[in-house]
């Protein structure tokens, strides 16, 4: 532990001109006192750490010296790749790997580069879950994460809607999808599946490894997965009628594959510039939703008990607000 703190104290003094005990202290995670007796003792092991006194002063590397300690373990050099994602690392447990790896890297900069790591960070961040939706972290992420990362099998159980199963499975990789956490995981069949990582109750990575299939390619296999369960969910289908304002619309409110391939097989525009198509759509109770908030743009035309809960919700809403008054209410 201690040995770790020297390194990180070295390449710290090694990435920066100077600092002071204060910022060692918080880099380091250890008092002011602790980064005193650790300079003493890097010094007497010759590394040339020089300490100036004063209220300007702080500790600095003197001549030059430059450690070799800045090769990077396997698990620092795959936690680089994610450094844009703080939130990803964290839940997974590897923010230490990150942290180390990054600063090996900007110990190895030239000096006039040292800052591109803040640079960056400042200009990208990705913030993963959807509006308006609190994030949760699956309490056994960082098993599976451990399990993905090492290419380890593992014993789980998985709770199905009617019932839980025991699941023996070779994770491939995370997919984090607006807020909620998925493991690709080859099971016992043979086959690949997706997981929620939020509906296992068990995870136990063993030490028996499993032989990754090299030409698994995690985007493309997920990309294809998300595609065809987006058109699974697709089961009923609705006539509608648009507005030129509700053509705009369609591919924000709905499933936007699915209304672009609808918008291009619609028939029209009519007299009024009004096209009418045949949409795949979820149920009537989320076709009802998504359409609501798209007004006088669009018409339902079928099925019939979707247009009636519209017709509803318009009366309810014009015995709410009542007519308006002025020329517009003659239109």
């Amino acid at each position: 532990m201690r040995a770790a703190r020297l390194i990180k104290m070295v390449l710290l003094l090694q990435s920066r001109p100077m600092m002071t005990a204060a910022e060692l202290a918080r880099e380091l995670e250890v008092s002011e006192r602790t980064v005193t007796r650790d300079a003493q003792a890097l010094s007497e092991a010759g590394v040339p750490v020089y300490a100036d006194r004063g209220r300007a002063g702080g500790y600095r590397l003197i001549g030059g010296y430059r450690t070799r300690l800045t090769g990077l373990a396997r698990s620092e050099a795959e936690a680089l790749f994610l450094s844009g994602l703080p939130g990803a690392l964290r839940e997974m447990g590897l923010q230490d790997a990150a942290s180390a790896a990054r600063l090996k890297v900007s110990a190895a900069l030239l000096p006039s580069l040292r800052d591109a790591s803040a640079n960056a960070a400042q200009r990208f961040h990705l913030d993963a879950p959807g509006w308006y939706q609190e994030p949760r972290t699956p309490r056994l992420l960082p098993a599976m994460a451990e399990a993905v990362w090492g290419d380890r099998v593992a014993e789980t159980r998985y709770g199905r809607p009617d019932r839980e199963v025991e699941r023996r499975l070779e994770p491939y990789g995370l997919v984090l999808k607006g807020g909620i956490w998925y493991v690709c995981a080859r099971a016992q069949s043979g086959d690949v599946r997706v997981y929620r990582l939020d509906r296992f109750q068990e995870v136990t990575v063993t030490g028996e490894p499993f032989v990754r299939d090299e030409e698994f390619d995690l985007p493309g296999f997920w990309a294809d997965r998300a595609a065809g369960f987006a058109r699974s969910l697709l089961r009923m289908e609705a006539v509608l009628r648009l507005t030129p304002a509700g053509v705009r619309q369609l591919p924000r409110v709905t499933d936007p594959a699915a209304a672009r391939e609808a918008l291009a097989r619609a028939a029209g525009p009519d007299a009024r510039e009004r096209v009418t198509l045949t949409l795949p759509m979820e149920s009537v109770e989320v076709a009802y939703t998504q359409l609501l908030g798209m007004g006088a743009e669009v018409e339902v035309l079928s099925p019939p008990e979707l247009r009636e809960m519209l017709a509803g919700t318009a009366h309810r809403m014009s015995e709410l607000y009542g007519a308006p008054d002025g020329p517009a209410s003659q239109r």
